[in-house]
């Protein structure tokens, strides 16, 4: 094979091993095998990932992108050694924001820069990333792992990708019939997600205090265990609701917390009212306040608070909604409603 006779020792001696990223790309294949799907027309290595669009039951095709990062949530991994779930968190981040059209991700592709190469800790990553696309039921048909010495230190990395999905035009998320008294299902997160770790990489003091030590006010894990919970995915759950209810418009709850993220869906005039008292915070959000002294409006304005993704509908498909979240595994509950006003969000 070609690759068997690449090898540069002037680009190896300026810090570059070119045969690295090949046994990075050998011990990652296992783990992308497992997101293929029948859309799939290309195999990894070529210079462009190749997927073939299934048109069935699609009049009026609209495809829908979505990029993020881990952001500096990747320092808490750097801290604790452990590389194989922030690959689920850029996942995450991208096909949750597509799910909110109301598109189906089809596919994935990562970016990987890192400070040195270290082929076990690059497949680790990507482990990640496809643990991610399977739970999305997207396809890993490609990415870049590129290495930069003298840019990133040699243990660190960044992580970025970005996601296509498909929906028909007739099914885009519409919130023209969005009225008074509809309801806002609230679908629980598995933690803090991958927002707001500047003020928790602070309020922790990460780089100076161990993060390792088991915290009793976290059930005995510890801060570095808990940070890393990857982000919780939501797209099948909401793709059975859309065929369940009809639903009036969705928010991934991500950096701007509440405030932010929940009025991006909401109709013109009209405005989210959230029962503060409903919300159902994890602990981490409790231990985050205490130990910063954070003012309840920032903690709302900066993190997800225990609340990962926003649906509106109306009350009168609130139960069947609840029941079909709930058959998928999330144990989905209404936090508040919509009124009249331009308020954005009332937490009341």
């Amino acid at each position: 094979m070609a690759k068997e006779k690449s090898f540069s020792e002037s680009y190896k001696n300026a810090g570059v091993d070119i045969t690295a990223g090949y046994k990075a790309v050998d011990l990652m294949k296992q783990h992308i095998a497992r997101t293929m799907t029948s859309g799939v027309c290309s195999d990894v290595g070529g210079f462009g990932g190749l997927f073939e669009l299934d048109m069935t039951g699609l009049t009026r095709p609209i495809l829908v992108s979505g990029t993020d990062g881990v952001g500096t949530k990747l320092k808490i991994a750097f801290l604790m050694d452990k590389h194989d779930t922030v690959g689920i968190d850029c996942v995450a981040m991208c096909v949750n924001d597509v799910i909110c059209c109301g598109a189906k991700p089809l596919f994935f592709l990562d970016y990987i820069a890192c400070g040195k190469n270290v082929p076990e800790r690059i497949a680790d990553i990507v482990k990640g990333v496809a643990e991610g696309c399977v739970q999305s039921g997207s396809a890993l048909i490609g990415g870049e792992t590129a290495e930069m010495p003298g840019f990133y230190p040699v243990d660190e990395y960044d992580l970025a990708g970005f996601s296509v999905g498909v929906v028909d035009r007739s099914k885009v998320l519409d919130n023209s019939a969005m009225k008074q008294g509809d309801v806002i299902i609230a679908l629980p997160s598995s933690g803090v997600h991958s927002n707001g770790f500047s003020l928790v990489r602070k309020i922790f003091d990460v780089e100076k205090k161990d993060i390792k030590v088991p915290c009793a006010e976290l059930s005995g894990k510890s801060v570095g265990e808990t940070l890393l919970t990857p982000t919780k995915i939501y797209v099948k759950p909401m793709l059975s609701l859309f065929e369940t209810v009809t639903v009036k418009g969705v928010s991934h709850i991500t950096g701007g917390g509440f405030y932010e993220n929940i009025p991006r869906s909401f109709k013109k005039g009209f405005s989210a009212k959230v029962e503060k008292s409903a919300v159902k915070i994890l602990p981490i959000f409790d231990v985050l306040q205490k130990t910063g002294n954070v003012p309840e409006r920032d903690m709302f304005n900066t993190f997800n608070m225990g609340v990962g993704m926003v649906a509106v509908v109306s009350k009168e498909e609130a139960d069947k909604a609840l029941a079909c979240l709930k058959a998928n595994g999330v144990d989905a509950y209404i936090v508040g409603e919509v009124v009249e006003g331009d308020e954005g969000i009332i937490l009341a």
